[in-house]
């Protein structure tokens, strides 16, 4: 664990008390613990001051001491310990923690903080130039499902791309924040899949009366069968079998290509699989090799492989992956069968910062040298 230390001097205040409301409160809660175990109440303290003031100075830890009659070091070890607690000023409309753990970080966390390093600060733990933003990397916030996240004071931000997520910082930005919905960012309910439930789709089987009547379902089943036991064999209906009988058999590896190009029988047509064309209007617009083409390695997500493609496709430097419309960007996203890697690593970010000027631009837009 990394040290943590108070802020500097000239950033502590004079002094600290707690709101009139907040003083009922904490007098409340140190009510709720047995006598003799008071000081218990420390945690939840420090940090309904971190909520008054933004942060937790040296006068609120030293207020907090007072009222809990607890040694001053021992208060600042629970907040020194413990990073929930901001020990250094924040930004006073929004602190962004991202989640840089396994499940965001495969998932794009990183293209995340680069988005913190551009429009706040290219360090952590740093206001923005007005103060009003800020920004640090932390552990597993809990979403892992719907990674990538972010949380802005209580709530969190899911399923991020780093388009969405400079949408939410310009909103706290411009005190618009308690009009974004947090949770998902995309089509899901919470953390069910994305388009809608797959499974225990049918609401009514859920509620009592459902229940109620799948459990009375058997016996229905059982007299209709007794009645239809009468019916003649003739005008009996036949069994449903006909999913069974008709069922392909599993081909060996030779009857299948013998069939191949033989359309199955089927009642409804199957839809061809879409691809990106050459041909398509929307494939960007390529160019004879100049002598010297960009490194396109650059930018991130791109190797030697797909450096390779792109030159088969006329793209050679970083202007024209910098003018990419959102058609052209699909389109490639789509012929590379990247699947939204395009939107998530903003290679038209990239390339615009190398296009302008190289290593040192991308330098300072993302705070990280390319690749």
């Amino acid at each position: 664990m990394s040290v943590r230390r108070l802020a500097e001097p000239a950033l502590q205040p004079a002094s600290f008390a707690f709101s009139r409301a907040n003083a009922a409160w904490a007098k409340k809660t140190i009510n709720k613990y047995p006598k003799g175990r008071q000081q218990s109440a420390v945690i939840p303290l420090l940090m309904r001051a971190q909520e008054q003031d933004g942060w937790v100075t040296q006068a609120a830890i030293e207020h907090v001491a007072d009222m809990l009659e607890m040694p001053l070091i021992r208060v600042l070890e629970v907040a020194t310990f413990y990073t929930q607690y901001q020990l250094n000023p924040v930004g006073t409309k929004a602190h962004i923690q991202v989640c840089g753990t396994t499940p965001c970080m495969l998932r794009g966390s990183e293209a995340l903080m680069d988005v913190c390093r551009s429009k706040i600060h290219p360090e952590q733990f740093h206001t923005n130039e007005a103060g009003t933003l800020s920004w640090e990397e932390v552990e597993c916030l809990g979403a892992c499902v719907n990674a990538p996240m972010v949380m802005v004071f209580k709530d969190t931000y899911e399923d991020l791309t780093p388009e969405r997520l400079e949408e939410i910082i310009d909103a706290f930005e411009a005190g618009k924040g308690a009009k974004v919905t947090p949770g998902p960012q995309v089509n899901r309910i919470y953390s069910a899949p994305e388009g809608g439930l797959t499974s225990l789709t049918d609401e009514k089987a859920l509620t009592k009366a459902g229940r109620a009547r799948a459990a009375a379902a058997p016996k229905k089943t059982a007299a209709a069968k007794s009645k239809a036991a009468k019916v003649p064999p003739s005008n009996a209906a036949k069994p449903k079998t006909a999913a069974i009988e008709t069922a392909p058999a599993i081909k060996s590896p030779a009857a299948r290509k013998a069939s191949a190009g033989k359309a199955a029988p089927s009642t409804k047509a199957a839809a061809p699989a879409k691809a990106a064309a050459l041909e398509d209007k929307n494939r960007p617009a390529g160019i004879k090799k100049p002598a010297k083409p960009d490194d396109l390695k650059l930018i991130s997500g791109v190797g030697p492989k797909i450096e390779g493609i792109l030159h088969e496709l006329g793209i050679y430097t970083f202007a024209q992956v910098a003018k990419w419309k959102k058609a052209e960007r699909e389109w490639v996203d789509g012929y590379l069968k990247f699947h939204g890697r395009i939107e998530r690593d903003d290679w038209v970010k990239q390339a615009k910062a190398l296009a302008k000027g190289g290593e040192a631009e991308y330098v300072r837009v993302f705070g990280k040298k390319p690749r």
